[in-house]
């Protein structure tokens, strides 16, 4: 039987990723895309020109559907409590309607300090920023969709993307800029203070291994590994140990500039807000992740960091 995936969010990076990963499995791969940006899509995509903002294109490019990946944010963070919960409203309308499955790539915003240092699957949600409240409250939509029993829904939890194709991310936005061998890398964390880093790559594989499981409950919800930075430099170091550059200047992220631009400028507003984490250790636990898959699918550091050095142009 053929198995269909809508995937929304499709030019983004996870989207992008999970939507290549699906393909190579033999999923029929749709996209949910706005007209000008679907020269940009994975090959092999069928497209579907509409906006998830839009019930009716969602539905309609839904049909038939046995999973609906969920991976659509409104661009720079813009408006996030205007639209972020309309779209996903739209995606649970449409798994319904199809008895789909949902799946959401999750992430820490949804914890507040009194879920750290590690945290499992059963930790509280009590979020401390407003990104976080809306978090919580798209994964109890999804929860309250899959307890009707018409629906299903996977949530995989990963710390901060990097890997081929991640623009919006603090890789490419944070540490080092695209399009150059970098002259100097930034550091937006301190020496000492952990923090969790997820390939891209690896976070697809991992999600469409679950998918593929028979065995998933109607609302799952698995936390990945990644790459633990234990001292808060291990990415900056590899950075410059890839780059082969070994007199390269790693400095401190200039906080109080973005300080200053968030006075007048939604993203770097949004970036000061989660400045907490990486001010001390968020570790998401994936003992029920390897339980469940035997292992967590984990590419090693220096591959990965070449990879996305190559395709940010940073490397020949």
């Amino acid at each position: 039987m053929e198995r269909i995936a809508l995937v929304l969010g499709a030019t983004g990076g996870i989207g992008g990723a999970v939507a290549r990963r699906l393909l190579d499995a033999g999923w029929t791969v749709r996209a949910l895309v706005r007209a000008e940006s679907a020269a940009r899509l994975p090959a092999r995509l069928i497209p579907f020109i509409g906006d998830a903002l839009n019930g009716e294109t969602v539905a309609h490019a839904a049909q038939g559907a046995q999973l609906i990946v969920h991976a659509v944010n409104p661009p720079g963070y813009r408006d996030w409590d205007r639209l972020v919960l309309p779209m996903l409203d739209n995606t649970i309308a449409a798994a319904r309607a199809n008895a789909a499955r949902v799946l959401l790539p999750g992430t820490v915003y949804n914890y507040g300090p009194d879920a750290f240092p590690l945290i499992d699957e059963t930790a509280p949600q009590r979020p401390s920023t407003r990104k976080g409240a809306i978090r919580v409250e798209m994964e109890r939509r999804l929860r309250l969709g899959a307890q009707t029993g018409d629906m299903r829904v996977l949530i995989v939890r990963a710390g901060d993307f990097f890997g081929p194709d991640a623009a919006n991310n603090w890789f490419a936005q944070g540490l080092v800029k695209p399009g150059a061998r970098p002259g100097i890398i930034r550091n937006p964390g301190r020496g000492g203070t952990g923090h969790q880093w997820a390939y891209l790559p690896d976070v697809a594989e991992t999600m469409v291994r679950l998918v593929e499981r028979d065995t998933l409950q109607s609302f799952e919800t698995y936390h990945m590994d990644g790459h633990w930075d234990a001292t808060g430099t291990a990415m900056t170091d590899m950075i410059v140990k890839v780059l082969g550059r070994p007199k390269v200047r790693v400095a401190a992220l200039p906080w109080w500039l973005i300080r200053v631009a968030a006075l007048f400028a939604v993203t770097p507003r949004e970036m000061m807000e989660m400045r907490y984490l990486w001010q001390k250790p968020v570790r998401l636990n994936n003992a029920r992740l390897v339980a469940t898959l035997g292992a967590e699918p984990h590419t090693p550091l220096d591959q990965a960091v070449h990879t996305t050095l190559t395709a940010m142009r940073c490397l020949p």
